[in-house]
């Protein structure tokens, strides 16, 4: 990628003479659960209608000076009459090279368009996870990172304004 040249994820500004990089290393599941406390008797019951909440979580960390990890995670609960039916937790990595840009850009890249990179993948896993569980596949709707990024941002923004003591002087 040319310097000054946009991104898929934003305007990132390179510092003259850098040339700004961003591309995945690798993709790989990390971490994979599934419960299903109530089976067999669950499978006998025909009228359950589970209530399904989805949770997701997001961390990067810095592996090298432009190598950088985003872990996603998704955690998918179905209950009926308060009782788990299944709990599906899936934890999907990447390793992207990303060089050049500007600290807010690396931010929103690993916040916001890593993720969106990884989720195909955790997608997949946990709808056939659900569905090798015995139960009807679960199609996950799409996750906008870079609206959650932004409330993220808007968050820690937030908080900084009320913690008068944590503002730098």
């Amino acid at each position: 990628m040319a310097e000054g040249e946009n991104t898929a994820a934003g305007n990132g500004q390179a510092t003259e003479g850098n040339e700004q990089q961003f591309f995945v290393q690798k993709i790989y599941l990390k971490d994979l659960s599934f419960e299903s406390p109530q089976a067999p008797d669950i499978f006998t019951h025909d009228d359950w209608k589970p209530e399904v909440s989805v949770q997701v979580g997001n961390n990067a960390s810095r592996l090298s000076d432009t190598a950088f990890e985003t872990e996603l995670t998704i955690t998918v609960t179905a209950t009926h009459a308060e009782k788990t039916i299944y709990l599906a937790e899936v934890q999907y990595g990447g390793v992207f090279t990303i060089k050049g840009f500007d600290d807010a850009t690396r931010r929103q890249l690993l916040g916001a368009y890593c993720p969106t990179q990884i989720f195909p993948y955790i997608r997949e896993t946990v709808g056939d996870l659900v569905m090798k569980g015995g139960f009807p596949q679960m199609v996950l709707q799409p996750i906008n990172f870079e609206a959650l990024y932004i409330q993220h941002e808007q968050q820690r923004a937030a908080q900084a304004d009320e913690a008068p003591d944590a503002r730098p002087n």
